[in-house]
């Protein structure tokens, strides 16, 4: 990738250099560093607004489903996987004896 862009910024003396000290700490070039910072901060925004919209469509199908009458109450739900859970514990129980 091309580094044609400049950017400037104001920060404060003892944090600039702190972050300089740091980068000849571990050998990198401070440009380096900001790089892979601001490609992360990109990246974990672009999967928040992912996960956001992903959770969006399932809560949308989850409501049509229940709307079309396919929900289950708490209840149901709990009592089903309690029942499972008897089930995997007795098989467990069944094969160490």
């Amino acid at each position: 990738m091309a580094k044609e862009a400049v950017f400037t910024m104001k920060l404060e003396p003892e944090l600039r250099d702190a972050f300089m000290a740091a980068a000849a700490e571990v050998d990198r070039p401070a440009s380096q560093i900001v790089r892979d910072l601001m490609r992360g901060y990109v990246e974990k925004l672009r999967d928040e607004r992912e996960y956001v919209e992903f959770v969006r469509r399932k809560v949308e199908k989850a409501r049509k489903s229940i709307e079309a009458g396919r929900g289950r109450s708490n209840e149901e739900v709990s009592a089903h996987f309690a029942k499972k859970r008897a089930e995997l514990r007795r098989r467990a129980a069944e094969g160490r004896g």
